[in-house]
């Protein structure tokens, strides 16, 4: 089998050339790829590289991820979010080919407390939101038997991260303030890797498997308590840690002001995925102990 995998340097892409490795001959394309065309910014030219390597399975790890970003260059981003990945699905509807796609809890308004599920109303309140969107939908409308997999606050210990973020800032400050109404899953790009697999190699022999799917840790928290975890494992390790355990302040997301908004609820439903694929969600905290060691080494 052949996989044809776009974005292979980013965090999630990093990992899938690893864990899709044992399914087939993986071609791990990045942007800047120059043997064949991979810049999502010109979608017209990814017909071409599918045509070349005529793979069985298309995957999509590239993505315009900037959310503020976006909302100044909102063309940009529904030119990578939603024009390129509905390009592919075009080609892989026409090639017999499958298509596994990421997407994300910015779908939803992050109105209410309850986990969304698949099948609820969606309502981005950004441009990134907007423009992912759009991309599942030309994925469905395209016809090709594809898995749409929305995930949430993705992490790695390769490249910059949150945590690492808060490891460096309490090096530094006696104090932090840390939103703590917006409500999540910190999930560790090698999780969302090794699911891909897992969920494909059984799609690939039981079709009736395509759809949609959130795939997220298990567990929820916001970004202040995700802070403290953090801090409380560096001071056990006996990590450079200034700010004192109480220093680490809640704060609402309306203190610092930003040009996206942020979902308040980005709790996303694992129980389709796990039923119909057989898998365990491990708990977030899980992943996120095992990013710092691998970082702290």
């Amino acid at each position: 089998m052949k996989i044809l995998l776009f974005g292979c340097n980013g965090q999630v892409g990093w990992e899938l050339q690893r864990s899709l490795a044992p399914l087939g001959d993986v071609v791990a394309l990045d942007f800047d790829s120059t043997e064949l065309a991979a810049d999502f910014t010109r979608p017209h030219e990814l017909a071409a590289t599918v045509r070349a390597v005529r793979p069985d399975v298309i995957v999509n790890a590239a993505a315009h991820t900037a959310v503020d970003k976006a909302e100044a260059e909102a063309e940009l981003a529904r030119t990578i979010n939603a024009q390129a990945p509905g390009l592919l699905a075009a080609e892989a509807a026409a090639s017999n080919a499958w298509l596994v796609h990421y997407s994300t809890d910015y779908v939803f308004d992050g109105s209410g407390d309850r986990p969304w599920s698949e099948d609820d109303p969606t309502g981005p309140l950004s441009v990134y939101g907007r423009s992912k969107l759009e991309g599942e939908q030309l994925v469905r409308a395209s016809g090709c038997r594809h898995l749409i997999l929305r995930t949430s606050w993705v992490y790695a210990a390769r490249g910059g991260n949150f945590a690492r973020t808060m490891l460096r800032l309490a090096a530094e400050r006696d104090e932090l303030r840390v939103i703590d109404d917006q409500i999540g899953a910190p999930t560790g790009a090698d999780l969302l890797a090794d699911v891909t697999a897992h969920a494909l190699r059984a799609a690939l022999t039981n079709p009736a498997l395509a759809g949609t799917y959130h795939a997220v840790a298990a567990g929820e928290t916001s970004w202040h308590r995700y802070a403290k975890l953090v801090i409380e494992w560096a001071r056990s390790r006996g990590l450079a840690v200034r700010v004192a355990p109480d220093a680490i302040q809640p704060v609402p997301s309306s203190a610092y002001q930003t040009a996206a908004r942020r979902p308040l609820n980005s709790r996303l439903d694992c129980a389709r995925l796990q039923r119909c694929f057989g898998l365990c969600m491990p708990a977030w905290q899980t992943g996120v102990v095992r990013m710092l060691c691998e970082t702290a080494t």
